[in-house]
């Protein structure tokens, strides 16, 4: 009773502080970030299930972003499909993908599944570049329409805002209640001990391909959502530093944690806009800053902010009483 008193109190704040944002930030461009901020937070989401919570290393995630971009894109535009139904097409084709290319490539752990995985996202990044007749190639895909609704029509600004946060605090729901069911319990035996789940008779492949597939359906939620946002894309978008930089927002964010995965989007989507006269030096910057965070928190920063604040607490109480 206790954990879902916390649950509905997590969620209300969640929800109060999207709705504050929407609905009293007047300038196009501190929503468009916060946008951006909403995106992301749907990549790491996913990618933090398989990570975080499965301990299955991925290198080239940025692969299922860039299907559900192009899916969306080419359905859409060239085809002149629903964006709705684009958005099904996207979704079902990325975990297609991932249960083929998942099905062989899971079955190998540690090192050796990040260079598959990161072997996958090249492919299909050179893919991109490649088909030009199809993707645009280098130069790009343009032309892509913007998302409606009936009357509604969700161009840069709240709608879009609201749009986006929507579909994060579904994709957070999800997660969570998948996290406590029985299939999430299995998913923090397999990251603690392959080899004793299988012990106990947990079929292990087949819960990591499922797990693969659902990070790859929020992968290309977040790309269908990229695509008809900037209404422009290209292989760059969609390449082997994005994949990094997924890699990076979970494990600064706090593996294990939905919450973390939104700390870690917002941190490492805000943080070039902050620093942006020293664009050159983005990746140092980075870099350093996981280095920090690994060093003295290396469960992530949410964790070690709540181990900050409980410190401090035990601390403030001693003094009060004198200890």
């Amino acid at each position: 009773m206790a954990e879902q008193k916390k649950i509905f109190i997590e969620h209300t704040l969640f929800l109060t502080i999207v709705l504050l944002c929407g609905l009293f930030v007047k300038n196009i461009y501190y929503l468009q970030i916060m946008t951006f901020v909403g995106i992301n937070t749907m990549l790491a989401l996913g990618l933090n299930m398989l990570m975080g919570y499965a301990g299955q290393v991925s290198l080239g995630h940025a692969a299922f972003y860039g299907i559900g971009a192009y899916t969306t894109a080419i359905l859409s535009t060239t085809f002149g499909f629903s964006p709705w139904i684009a958005l099904i097409c996207s979704v079902g084709g990325a975990v297609f993908v991932a249960f083929v290319v998942g099905l062989p490539t899971l079955k190998l752990s540690g090192y050796y599944l990040g260079m598959g995985t990161l072997g996958f996202g090249m492919i299909v990044n050179i893919v991109f570049r490649e088909w030009s007749s199809m993707t645009g190639g280098s130069s790009g895909f343009v032309g892509i329409p913007m998302l409606e609704a009936g009357p509604i029509l969700f161009i840069s600004g709240k709608n879009y805002f609201f749009l986006v946060w929507t579909m994060v605090f579904l994709a957070i729901i999800l997660c969570r209640r998948i996290l406590s069911s029985r299939m999430g319990r299995a998913l923090r035996s397999i990251h603690d001990g392959e080899n004793a789940s299988m012990a106990v008779g947990v079929n292990t492949h087949f819960l990591k391909l499922q797990i693969f597939m659902f990070s790859a359906a929020l992968g290309a939620i977040a790309g269908f959502l990229y695509a008809h946002f900037v209404l422009f894309i290209s292989p760059e978008s969609f390449g082997f530093m994005v994949s990094v930089k997924m890699v990076t927002m979970v494990v600064i964010g706090g593996m294990a944690s939905v919450w973390g995965a939104i700390l870690g989007a917002s941190l490492l989507t805000l943080l070039p806009e902050v620093l942006h006269s020293f664009a050159e030096y983005e990746m140092i910057i980075f870099g350093l800053i996981l280095m920090i965070v690994m060093i003295f928190m290396p469960q992530g920063l949410t964790r070690g902010l709540l181990d900050i604040y409980e410190h401090s607490r035990k601390h403030v109480g001693k003094i009060k009483t004198g200890k």
